[in-house]
C-alpha cells in the first residue's frame, strides 16, 4: 500500500466524470462565499444579482460553443434539458415517426426517450452495436436514417469508448432527410473545439461537469433561435415569461428566447459554483488543453499496448475524444484494480470490465509513468 499526498492530483484520470483545474477549491469556495453574502444580506435585492450570475455561466458556456446570445437555457442536467426540448415539439412532428439514437448513447437519455415514446407516439429506433464492438459505427447510424426520422440524437463522444462521431457526415445525412438534429457534447466540450453552426445543429446538450470542471446540477442546452421561437415547452412556470415577476394569471406568454425553457424558481448555486471552471477553461483555450490531453493520451496508448490491454477507443486522434478506454482481462477484478490504483495516487473508474483513463489539465506525465509501474506489479504476467 502506498500513501500518496491527497493534495497531489497529478494522477487525476477522471475527466470523463469529474474535472479539476489548478486552484479549483479556492475558486469554488470564493464563488460560494459571494453567493452567501448576496443571499444573507439585509436587503430585498437578492434575485437580480443571482439571475445575472446564473446567466453569466450560461453565456460562458455559449461562448465555448459559438451560441448566440439568448439561445442557451439552464437545466439541472442533460436529461432534464433534453426532456424540455422533446416535450416542446408538437405532436404532429413526432407521432408515427422515429427518433434515432445509438446504443452507445448516454443511458439516461435512452431511458428518457423510452418513457416518452409511448406517451408521444413515436418509435424509438436504437442503432445497435456490432457484435463485440465498443461503439456504434457512423455508417450504421447513417444506414438507418430515412425520411421518417423526426429527430436524431447524436452522441459526439461516447462515454464508454470515447469514440468521436463524424459530425459532417452525420449532419449532412440528417439534413438530406429533413430531420431535427440534437447533439450531446457532454464528453467533448472543454477538450474539443465546438460550434453550434459548424456543422449547424438544432439542439446541443451538455453539463458543466467533466472537462468543464464544474459541479453537479448545472446542465445547459442550446436551441436554434428560430426553432426555439416556435416551440412551446410542456413544462412551464413563472420564469418561462419575458418578465418572471408578472403574476397575472391571464397574461402568460413565453419569452422570445431560450428562457422560455425555464420553469419555476431556478437553481443558482450549481451555476455559480461551476462558473470558475468554465472561465478557467476559456482562459486556457480548448486548443491548448487538447494538445496536453493528446500528449498524455499517446502515453496511455503505449502503456495499454505494453501491458497487453485491449484498447476500446479509436487510435486515430481525429476519431477519439479525450479519453482512453481499455478492457480489463476477465481474470482481473476491474473494480479491485481501480481501488489498487487509487492507492498509487491514480484516480480512474470502471464500467464493468471497461476502465476509463481521461487525462486533463492537472494530470502529469510523471503520474502516467506511475500508472505504468503500478500495472506492471498489479496485472498477472
Amino acid at each position: 500500500m502506498h500513501d500518496y499526498d491527497n493534495r497531489d492530483d497529478s494522477g487525476w484520470l477522471l475527466y470523463h466524470s469529474v474535472g479539476r483545474f489548478p486552484g479549483q477549491q479556492t475558486a469554488v469556495a470564493t464563488a460560494l462565499a459571494q453567493f452567501t453574502d448576496i443571499w444573507c444580506q439585509m436587503s430585498d435585492a437578492r434575485w437580480e444579482p443571482l439571475i445575472e450570475a446564473r446567466q453569466a455561466t450560461l453565456d460562458a458556456w455559449g461562448a465555448l460553443v459559438g451560441a448566440p446570445a439568448g439561445s442557451v437555457f439552464a437545466a439541472e442536467n442533460v436529461t432534464q434539458a433534453f426532456a424540455q426540448c422533446v416535450g416542446a415539439l408538437p405532436d404532429k412532428a413526432l407521432r408515427g415517426r422515429r427518433i434515432l439514437v445509438a446504443e452507445d448513447c448516454f443511458p439516461s437519455l435512452h431511458f428518457l426517450l423510452t418513457g416518452l415514446s409511448e406517451l408521444r407516439g413515436f418509435v424509438l429506433d436504437t442503432v445497435p452495436l456490432r457484435p463485440g464492438a465498443a461503439y456504434v459505427e457512423d455508417e450504421d447510424f447513417i444506414a438507418r436514417w430515412q425520411d421518417d426520422v423526426a429527430l436524431a440524437l447524436i452522441t459526439y463522444v461516447s462515454s464508454t469508448a470515447s469514440k468521436r462521431a463524424d459530425l459532417s457526415a452525420l449532419v449532412s445525412c440528417g439534413r438530406s432527410h429533413g430531420s431535427l438534429i440534437a447533439l450531446d457534447v457532454t464528453q467533448a466540450v472543454g477538450v474539443l473545439p465546438l460550434d453550434v453552426n459548424a456543422p449547424a445543429v438544432d439542439i446541443m446538450l451538455a453539463t458543466s461537469l467533466k472537462w468543464l470542471c464544474g459541479v453537479p446540477g448545472a446542465g445547459m442546452a442550446y436551441v436554434r433561435p428560430d426553432l426555439a421561437q416556435v416551440l412551446e415547452p410542456s413544462v412551464r412556470g413563472w420564469f418561462s415569461q419575458p418578465d418572471p415577476f408578472n403574476w397575472a394569471l391571464d397574461r402568460f406568454t413565453f419569452a422570445l428566447d431560450a428562457r422560455r425553457f425555464d420553469t419555476g424558481t431556478p437553481s443558482y448555486l450549481p451555476f455559480i459554483a461551476s462558473r470558475p471552471g468554465l472561465e478557467w477553461v476559456a482562459a486556457q483555450t480548448v486548443a491548448s488543453l487538447r494538445e496536453h490531453n493528446l500528449a498524455l493520451s499517446h502515453q496511455l496508448l503505449e502503456i495499454a499496448d505494453a501491458h497487453g490491454l485491449q484498447v476500446l477507443s479509436p487510435r486515430n486522434d481525429e476519431q477519439r475524444g479525450g479519453s482512453i478506454m481499455v478492457s480489463i482481462p476477465p481474470a482481473v477484478d476491474a473494480a479491485n484494480l481501480q481501488r489498487q490504483l487509487l492507492a498509487h495516487g491514480l484516480i480512474t473508474d470502471t464500467r464493468g470490465t471497461c476502465m476509463r483513463w481521461s487525462p486533463g489539465p492537472v494530470t502529469r506525465a510523471v503520474a502516467i509513468e506511475r500508472l505504468d509501474a503500478a500495472l506492471a506489479s498489479l496485472l498477472p504476467r
